[in-house]
């Protein structure tokens, strides 16, 4: 049935396809992020009991879970730069297509005489539209060589250094104690309420 398809329903095939890539890609994003919470609570916990290796442990994990959604998120930012490119070229298309049409109608209109001069123009036009698709190549294919090394460079662990890590954790655990703080706060202010009132009584 695939062979059968117009030219738009595969075009519509494809756009849906990156759309399902980007989705995925968000999905594993925020899925990072959860996993970055969850052991930044396992790792304030562990500090609070003093238990060094687990903390240790623990961060070493962390670190692993940030390097991976900084590639995820470039990997997204990748596409959706690949996307508006895509775009530019399919304008760049339409454009040509149009111009074939209107230098035929001009050739049909004015006839052999006529011809000539819209052919230069044509050629003209063909040489300048070689010329950006020239360029495109060289950009998409530089592109696509700063993805791989960008991937590569991305993989690596030192991109996230373990103080970047230790202060998510710190900031974590100073925000838990203020809460702790502020509620223990609120128990002494209702006490002492209570307290007065049977003073009063």
């Amino acid at each position: 049935m695939g062979l059968f398809k117009s030219k738009d329903e595969r075009r519509i095939e494809r756009e849906m396809k990156i759309k399902a890539g980007m989705r995925s890609i968000e999905r594993s994003i925020r899925q990072q992020e959860k996993f970055s919470e969850d052991f930044i609570k396992n790792a304030r916990h562990a500090k609070q009991i003093g238990d060094n290796g687990q903390y240790l442990f623990i961060r070493s994990a962390l670190k692993k879970t940030a390097a991976v959604r900084k590639m995820l998120e470039r990997q997204l930012l990748a596409m959706k730069n690949a996307m508006l490119i895509q775009q530019q070229a399919a304008a760049s298309q339409q454009f040509a297509e149009s111009m074939n049409i209107m230098a035929k109608q001009i050739g049909d209109i004015f006839g052999e005489m006529d011809l000539t001069k819209t052919q230069a123009q044509w050629e003209k036009a063909v040489n300048q539209a070689g010329t950006m698709e020239e360029r495109m190549e060289l950009f998409l294919d530089s592109m696509q060589d700063s993805a791989i090394s960008g991937a590569s460079a991305t993989a690596r662990e030192d991109l996230v250094t373990d103080d970047e890590i230790d202060r998510m954790i710190n900031a974590e655990l100073i925000a838990s104690e203020k809460q702790e703080l502020s509620k223990l706060d609120e128990l002494e202010s209702e006490i002492a309420k209570e307290l007065g009132a049977k003073q009063k009584d």
